[in-house]
């Protein structure tokens, strides 16, 4: 990409360091990754402009907060046109308890992730996306029992080296 920085081993080490702790101040981010505070800023904030930081964001214990149940669903649909994955898209990415959409190669078309206060809301939220003629032919939904393993993070050194 034009005009986007390459990469050193120490804006991958900021970037490893926030995404673990977003909420890390400066002063302790420059010491974790070898810096004074004020070249450290100015990293952040290039890397900022640059996208490689998109946002920063709290990581929320939902079980602390409500009763809840996440539900993966596998998504067909109907007809394989652009406009048809466009039309799924864009409804789709806006609904508030879908917290992951992927389109997918494969047996089915999306993989959708959703967050409800339990299996009858979701069956709601199903029914009422189904009623709005988004052009889903079919789903299978499977419930979580529970999380084995939720990582908030990507292995950041792995993907970059390419030794």
């Amino acid at each position: 990409m034009v005009g986007t920085p390459k990469l050193d081993r120490i804006d991958i080490s900021i970037l490893s360091t926030l995404q673990q702790q977003g909420n890390i101040t400066n002063v302790n981010l420059a010491e974790a990754v070898g810096l004074s505070p004020s070249p450290c800023l100015q990293r952040v904030k290039r890397l900022e402009k640059a996208g490689y930081i998109q946002n920063y964001r709290a990581v929320i214990n939902l079980k602390k907060l409500a009763e809840h149940v996440t539900v993966f669903t596998e998504v067909t649909l109907a007809d394989h046109r652009r406009k048809d994955f466009v039309k799924f898209e864009n409804e789709i990415k806006n609904h508030e308890n879908v917290v992951e959409c992927h389109l997918l190669s494969g047996g089915y078309d999306y993989l959708l992730k959703f967050v409800a206060r339990g299996v009858t809301q979701y069956q709601e939220i199903m029914e009422e996306l189904l009623e709005r003629n988004l052009g889903i032919d079919k789903y299978f939904s499977y419930i979580v029992i529970k999380p084995v393993a939720e990582k908030h993070a990507v292995p950041i050194h792995d993907l970059v080296n390419r030794d």
